[in-house]
């Protein structure tokens, strides 16, 4: 069993207010869940209206599959225009 994990750091330059942080992020979080076998969470600067930090985890048999999960989700959020991703930080358990 391998279990990859991503600590994701990005800006989100249109958001004026915590509430359209929060529509982002929640938007973000849905996407991620429902096209891929991923969890996901904020887990950082959750009071602060431009900045996001989220922790997404996936679980499975090989390390290779989850490393393709997780890449997919790095794609997935590169598509969005409302958010730079500024940091990736890797790890497997």
């Amino acid at each position: 069993m391998s279990i990859g994990s991503l600590i994701i750091e990005a800006m989100i330059y249109n958001a004026q207010s915590l509430k359209q942080k929060r529509s982002v992020t929640k938007s973000v979080a849905a996407r991620l869940k429902q096209r891929l076998n991923v969890s996901i969470a904020e887990i950082n600067y959750q009071d602060v209206w431009q900045r996001t930090e989220w922790a997404i985890v996936s679980v499975s048999a090989e390390k290779k599959q989850a490393e393709k999960e997780l890449q997919k989700a790095i794609s997935i959020l590169e598509t969005y225009n409302d958010l730079e991703i500024t940091k990736i930080t890797w790890e497997w358990l």
